[in-house]
């Protein structure tokens, strides 16, 4: 595998988690842009909210050996407690973290 290779993820913030601490998508914006300037290997691509689910997402561009698993967990000291559901989004590629509130996680599971 090509070390130098980029591949795109999403971070997503479910309606739930974004109604119930209202400030979080402002604080994820902050911390991804922070997270750019402490780690070239990374950058967002694209911000925007998908419409039939009102999750909130914003495309990563990571390279090389970045793991993205390392900076969710990261980003989940700076908010409430949350649970990430990890799902690929497209058969053969894109990965994407939800970040949602802990009882929809035992809600649904």
């Amino acid at each position: 595998m090509d070390l130098e290779a980029k591949q795109l993820v999403e971070i997503g913030v479910s309606h739930r988690y974004a109604q119930e601490h209202g400030w979080v998508v402002n604080a994820i914006t902050g911390f991804l842009s922070a997270y750019y300037m402490e780690d070239p290997r990374f950058r967002v691509t694209r911000r925007f909210q998908e419409l039939e689910t009102g999750v909130h997402i914003w495309v990563c561009e990571i390279e090389g050996t970045m793991s993205i698993q390392r900076m969710v967990k990261r980003l989940q000291l700076d908010i409430p407690p949350a649970k990430v559901h990890h799902s690929q989004v497209s058969p053969g590629g894109l990965r994407r973290y939800t970040i949602d509130l802990l009882e929809a996680a035992r809600e649904t599971g």
